[in-house]
């Protein structure tokens, strides 16, 4: 296969997740007998990716710079194949308003939205008239549910808007779907068994998903066949319309009547042992390595 690059790191508000999951891939790949080379993107990399004569990369960087079109554009100009979407993919995945403008054109479901910038509090009121006063507010390029609120009520919506402009300049207004939240995660374009999330607190959040014990993942996932099979199909749609390709996942909500709403798509999820992509792997009995292998494959461009 000859010598391949492993990205992670980097200097994202997902850094710490990026680490891990890195370590992870490093340690599958050692188990592969793979000629490897983990990579630290937060120190100077360009002329080592220019002139070691990588064959292939694996990206196992989360957030900004990595999964947002940055470094796929890096290496589609070195010529070096690497996992997961390419630019475009990578760059409309990544930004949560896009994402939902392109579903919608495609007559694919997701919940009603407005964008505000950062420190425009003055719409609160406007906001809430048009959404309804339960309403998620998350930073539009943000991934790991950084800088993430649940809203009640117009004070909270100013303090969410106000976090979320600590992590970015553009931020979504999301209507709050009251329902179970579902994963579906992607390889190679087919859709892997899908699973239920279910937090302790008010949402699926950045401790439930990395710091909590409470957290429980239901896999079979709880929904009919039938049901499944619509899901997987809706995520499947959704990450072919943001041209987004090799692996990923999308995230999934279901109301009380039965609807699926996308919420968001993911080109480079955490690839712990203790993840939802490895989880989903498991489920369809692919092993963490045999999943790395897979994904690695993805890198034939």
């Amino acid at each position: 296969m000859g010598k391949i690059a492993l990205l992670y790191g980097g200097d994202s508000a997902e850094r710490d997740i990026s680490l891990k999951s890195g370590r992870a891939v490093y340690q599958a790949m050692q188990r592969l007998k793979l000629n490897v080379d983990l990579i630290d993107t937060q120190d100077s990399f360009v002329q080592q990716l220019a002139q070691a004569g990588y064959q292939k990369a694996f990206i196992a960087l989360h957030g900004r710079g990595g999964e947002d079109g940055q470094i796929q554009g890096l290496l589609e100009y070195l010529k070096i194949p690497f996992t997961g979407s390419g630019v475009l993919g990578s760059a409309l995945a990544m930004d949560k308003i896009r994402s939902k403008q392109i579903w919608l054109s495609c007559g694919l479901s997701t919940a009603g939205y407005c964008q505000i910038m950062a420190g425009d509090v003055t719409k609160c009121g406007q906001i809430i008239e048009q959404l309804g006063n339960q309403l998620f507010v998350k930073p539009a390029h943000e991934g790991s549910s950084i800088g993430m609120s649940r809203v009640h009520n117009q004070q909270q919506l100013v303090q969410a808007i106000e976090l979320a402009g600590q992590y970015d300049s553009s931020i979504l207004v999301e209507r709050f779907i009251d329902g179970p939240e579902y994963t579906v995660a992607i390889l190679d374009g087919v859709a892997l068994p899908v699973i239920r999330m279910q937090a302790a607190g008010e949402f699926y959040d950045y401790q439930a998903k990395y710091e909590s014990n409470t957290t429980q993942y239901h896999c079979p996932c709880g929904l009919s066949a039938e049901e499944e099979a619509r899901v997987q199909a809706l995520a499947v749609a959704a990450y072919q319309a943001l041209d987004a390709s090799g692996w990923g996942r999308v995230d999934v909500m279901r109301d009380a009547d039965g609807q699926f709403y996308l919420l968001e798509a993911n080109t480079v999820p955490g690839m712990t042992e203790k993840s939802l992509v490895p989880m989903a792997a498991a489920a369809a009995g692919i092993s963490f390595d045999e999943l790395v292998g897979k994904i690695l494959q993805t890198a034939e461009r």
